[in-house]
């Protein structure tokens, strides 16, 4: 089967690529391993993640996206080529076409380096469109009506925040905290309280399966493995869902602080509608347990967390792949 049209998803964390008439095909870490003495890449996705704290020193997973935006051209490019390679088949002569999802707040450059990286990677055309557009169709809401509609996207890298009304964004904000400073979040806590040191998967781990927004009386518990940083040996700890809500409020508290901003920025009727309907949440981070409640407690406002949040943003590419010609308002300068 010639492959013609892809959505991909391309996230600080995560990619996820879809492809109209099969589904999401790829679902792999944004992670390149990287060969120091020839500058080769050896490994792309998930094989480039299980590499992550365990490489010698001239291999190094490298993380090409930074805060939703390309932090080395080369890299970015040959991982879109992997995915893009991956999706269509390797043999396949026929060049695609694109959308590739990029944040609210991206520059003119940013814009282009990510368009042009697709096409050296083997896109015959590449359209860029805002990630709350792209989640927001991926949400199933009516982006082209005149109600207006709240988006929170909670990413690897990013949280954006966006109403939506007439096929565009009437207010949004970015921000910079998202999937990756929980991970990270839950090191420092974890490092601070029992002066152990977790890595990076071990604390995605402990989100994953504990991860919450609010502390609750029947708290999960979690087994880990780390490194005492007093004896220097492995020790084995028990972690509850509670901390984990303890570490995390602070971000969480910003997140709330940036969609209370974008409810100032808008136009009251449009606030109006939001009250009525409530918000919507995507992305990965809108897994995490209890963010609903949290979000309601201290904004007043119901939240609701989009079917299969993790994909909407991958979904929104391929509807918008299916009907270029009515989406066309959408996207972004092709140029």
């Amino acid at each position: 089967m010639f492959t013609r049209k892809i959505g991909i998803d391309l996230g600080t964390t995560a990619t996820i690529v879809f492809v109209p008439g099969r589904g999401f095909v790829i679902n792999e870490p944004t992670i390149v391993a990287l060969s120091l003495p020839d500058n080769s890449v050896l490994a792309v996705g998930k094989e480039a993640k299980e590499m992550v704290g365990r490489t010698p020193a001239d291999i190094v997973p490298y993380r090409p996206l930074r805060e939703g935006v390309i932090a080395d051209y080369y890299i970015t490019k040959a991982m879109l080529k992997y995915f893009i390679s991956k999706a269509t088949g390797y043999f396949n002569i026929l060049k695609p076409d694109v959308v590739i999802s990029v944040p609210a707040g991206i520059t003119q450059i940013e814009r282009r380096a990510v368009i042009n990286a697709a096409k050296e990677a083997g896109a015959k055309d590449a359209h860029v469109v805002r990630e709350p557009i792209l989640a927001a169709l991926g949400a199933d809401i009516p982006i082209n009506s005149s109600s207006g509609n709240m988006i929170i996207n909670i990413g690897g890298g990013t949280s954006e925040v966006a109403v939506v009304a007439l096929g565009g964004i009437v207010s949004w904000a970015s921000l910079r905290v998202a999937g990756n400073k929980f991970d990270q979040a839950i090191m420092d806590y974890v490092k601070k309280k029992y002066s152990i040191a977790i890595g990076e998967q071990t604390a995605e781990t402990i989100k994953i399966e504990i991860g919450s927004a609010l502390p609750s009386r029947q708290k999960l518990e979690f087994s880990v493995r780390g490194r005492d940083l007093n004896s220097g040996l492995p020790r084995n700890l028990m972690v509850n869902s509670n901390e984990i809500a303890e570490a995390l409020n602070p971000y969480l508290v910003d997140i709330a602080a940036v969609i209370q901003n974008v409810f100032n920025e808008t136009p009251p009727e449009l606030v109006a509608d939001v009250m009525e309907k409530g918000m919507i949440l995507s992305g990965g981070g809108a897994q995490l347990a209890h963010l609903t409640d949290f979000f309601k407690g201290i904004l007043g406002v119901n939240a609701y967390v989009a079917e299969e949040p993790l994909f909407c943003v991958a979904k929104g590419a391929g509807l918008i792949l299916t009907h270029l010609d009515v989406y066309k308002r959408t996207l972004l300068d092709k140029r």
